[in-house]
């Protein structure tokens, strides 16, 4: 949970066991092609570390509404106003010029706003893109809508967060992200953003799992 909020039901995809979900046939060649492109390690994003990682915010039920204003994708974004702070920190810090990822959670109504490049404008923020979600029903956003991730995702969800790990669990699917993806997606996700059609690059939303015979006595 978030700012008292369930982060999805326990039904959810992102909350979802897939240990015995069966293996896709093509696995082996997929994890082959994603290495090839992208080194041996996949990469997640921790919340809050301001080095490496995407940042949140938690306000309460009285949070003031900003307007706010698209620069890019405003036909597939949640209109404004957003209970986004003025000072909310933002991916990378004030003058980063990468995704400018801001999130915030909404004490009381449990609704997450995400924005992509984020910076502020007058009275309120201007970004490229931005969705709101329901944290306690999880609706999807519309197939063939963008999000503030580009997979039409919620990003807070798959985030690594210190409260997790101080309490020794992470019951949740982590948020990684790719070289190359192809053109297609997975449901939760509902958005792709690439032209390639190789079957063997991940689409949006692709799951993934360590293998039966990891061995993990030796991590905490």
């Amino acid at each position: 949970s978030v700012g008292g909020c369930s982060v999805f039901p326990g039904t959810n995809a992102w909350n979802t066991d897939v240990s015995d979900f069966p293996l896709h046939p093509r696995s082996a060649t997929m994890i082959a092609r994603i290495q090839s492109v992208g080194g041996d390690f996949l990469h997640p994003d921790f919340g809050s570390n301001p080095d490496y990682g995407i940042p949140y915010v938690v306000v309460p039920p009285a949070q003031p509404l900003v307007p706010i204003t698209y620069t890019a994708y405003g036909d597939e974004s949640d209109p404004g106003p957003f209970p986004v702070p003025l000072d909310a920190p933002v991916e990378g810090g004030a003058g980063a010029t990468g995704d400018r990822h801001v999130l915030v959670v909404q004490e009381g109504s449990c609704e997450l706003f995400e924005l992509y490049v984020a910076r502020r404008a007058g009275a309120g923020w201007s970004a490229d893109s931005g969705a709101r979600w329901n944290l306690v029903t999880g609706d999807l956003r519309p197939i063939g809508w963008t999000s503030a991730d580009a997979a039409g995702l919620p990003i807070l969800p798959g985030l690594v967060r210190y409260d997790e790990v101080a309490a020794g669990s992470v019951r949740h699917a982590i948020r990684v992200t790719f070289s190359q993806t192809q053109r297609g997606f997975v449901l939760p996700a509902t958005h792709f953003a690439s032209s390639r059609t190789d079957p063997d690059l991940p689409p949006m939303g692709l799951r993934l799992r360590l293998r039966a015979d990891v061995d993990l006595s030796a991590m905490t």
